[in-house]
């Protein structure tokens, strides 16, 4: 695999598939109040998440996207589900939802496959 290019690739994509989830869900981005993305690089999930706002031409609100990389690995298709379950049973420092709160799920992985989808919990 080439490195470089996927992560170009999740770069340009990811966020491009988020926003087109959200806008179809007729949510804001204003609504959103968490964004679980699949860990496998902290950086790179950074980066897809600041670019995802600036295509709203909005900053990324501080504390939007809890992170379970540094205690868990990348855990591959697992992440996510396992960081909802963290974030739900209230694990992950300084992050907690409400009821009716809106987040975002989105991921990248093999096969270069790219998944995003809005629920409100």
């Amino acid at each position: 695999m080439n490195g470089r290019k996927i992560y170009e690739f999740a770069l340009n994509q990811v966020p491009l598939a988020m926003k087109s989830c959200l806008d179809k869900s007729g949510l804001s981005i204003d609504d959103v109040k968490k964004v679980l993305i699949h860990q496998a690089n902290e950086k790179m999930d950074e980066a897809i998440v600041n670019r995802f706002y600036k295509l709203y031409e909005k900053s990324t609100p501080a504390g939007i996207m809890p992170m379970s990389i540094s205690f868990l690995g990348n855990s591959s298709v697992a992440t996510i589900p396992t960081l909802y379950d963290l974030l739900v049973s209230d694990r992950i420092e300084n992050q907690q939802i409400s009821k009716g709160d809106i987040l975002i799920f989105a991921s990248v992985g093999a096969g270069m496959n790219i998944n995003a989808f809005v629920y409100r919990y």
